[in-house]
């Protein structure tokens, strides 16, 4: 089984205003709302792909009792830590017209050191039954930086590969945990390094330099130029066709996915690259996030191409 991991889930709304503008008042049709939160993105493509996720994370209030209906509508399995407080919700604007999406986004509620204690019983609970570990996202309020460190190290004591796609602090502190795989963006792999990386190479030695530091993969996601799959010993370049961009939001959870189920079933490291970057694709190209189609992805394997540099 793979277990996903939602720290910071939220009910997102999105509304489709053309032509938006700040300061002004816009008549628009009922949002779209979903159940996010990065990990429940990962859960819904893995589910879609064929697999069988087991969602963990924290979920309160009214909020929270939504996320869980919808997420049984989705035949989702769920294990979630309540808290006494209301789960976030999140607002986006997609303007068409102007190509932006502007994107309001609550803190969340405050976790205690209880309900802290109450996830990490579950997640060890669970360990009996994970084969494979995709934690993602932000870290709630009233967490340390260091949490994502802590339930890496206690995925590697059982051997369970532990995939992180986080930012900030939360990816430097969680590197040190040592997971199998991270999976930053340009933007964040430059955040960590503290300077703006521009050249494939200039990342590359960043990713080498993670690597060093105990982390076995880095998936270097570069949108439209394709990704990078780094480990100590190979370097590999996934070039990818030109697509017909829908809504990119979910893409990178999207990825990771692909990335996730290839590593569960063993595929070789370059199908497993392939495979992400399909996955990421596929959603890219859908109106709905967190959603993909299996001929769409098959006819993307075909055409994406894996270069040892």
């Amino acid at each position: 089984m793979i277990i996903t991991v939602t720290l910071n889930p939220a009910i997102d709304v999105s509304y489709r205003v053309n032509n938006f503008e700040l300061g002004k008042g816009h008549r628009v049709e009922n949002g779209n709302k979903t159940a996010g939160g990065k990990g429940l993105n990962v859960s819904r493509v893995l589910k879609q792909l064929g697999a069988q996720p087991l969602c963990l994370g924290f979920l309160g209030g009214q909020n929270g009792e939504w996320i869980k209906n919808q997420l049984k509508l989705d035949d989702l399995e769920q294990s979630f830590t309540t808290i006494n407080k209301d789960t976030r919700t999140c607002l986006a604007f997609i303007d068409e017209n102007q190509s932006t999406q502007t994107e309001l986004m609550e803190k969340g509620p405050v976790i205690t050191e209880e309900e802290k204690a109450s996830f990490l019983y579950t997640y060890k609970q669970m360990f009996k039954k994970a084969k494979l570990i995709v934690s993602s996202g932000s870290l709630p309020l009233g967490m340390e930086s260091s949490f994502y460190k802590e339930i890496s190290k206690l995925a590697n004591e059982y051997n369970i590969p532990f995939l992180l796609d986080t930012s900030g602090e939360s990816l430097k502190s969680g590197i040190e945990g040592s997971p199998f795989l991270i999976k930053p963006n340009q933007e964040e792999l430059s955040q960590f390094a503290g300077k703006n990386l521009k050249a494939i190479d200039e990342m590359v030695e960043v990713a080498k330099e993670i690597c060093d530091q105990g982390v076995q993969h880095v998936l270097l996601s570069l949108g439209e130029n394709g990704a990078v799959l780094v480990r100590k010993d190979i370097v590999l370049k996934a070039d990818i066709p030109a697509i017909a961009v829908a809504n990119p939001v979910g893409s990178g959870d999207s990825m990771i996915a692909g990335m996730a189920y290839s590593i569960y079933h063993n595929y070789s490291l370059k199908d497993s690259l392939k495979m992400a970057c399909a996955c990421g694709m596929a959603n890219a190209m859908e109106k709905k996030t967190g959603f993909v189609q299996a001929n769409i992805i098959k006819k993307l394997l075909s055409e994406i191409k894996i270069t040892k540099i």
